[in-house]
């Protein structure tokens, strides 16, 4: 695993619209309409997670949900980071959300 380049991340996060780096890692905030809405959400997130096997960060109050990424193993963001967040953007676009 390679940690990616400041402009590999610039170029990615050019092309997104909600996701931002914090504290080193991709982060995303989503608000849904109520807890049963961002739950399941989390969970359909959760298999992808297990089909990858890189799991999110992630925080969830009632409806909303706080993801963060990061390749803990490489010590910066990876090429595994940003597939999950593709993946993740996949599951709200197919939700409309």
């Amino acid at each position: 695993m390679t940690v990616l380049t400041d402009s590999d991340i610039s170029t990615w996060l050019a092309a997104q619209s909600a996701w931002r780096i914090q504290d080193g890692k991709l982060a995303l905030s989503l608000q849904f309409q109520d807890f049963s809405m961002a739950w399941g959400f989390m969970s359909r997130v959760a298999l992808i997670a297990e089909q990858q096997q890189h799991h999110p960060e992630w925080l969830n109050v009632y409806n909303r949900v706080e993801i963060a990424l990061v390749t803990h193993d490489a010590g910066g963001l990876t090429d595994k980071d940003l597939n999950l967040a593709t993946a993740i953007n996949g599951l709200l676009a197919d939700s409309g959300t």
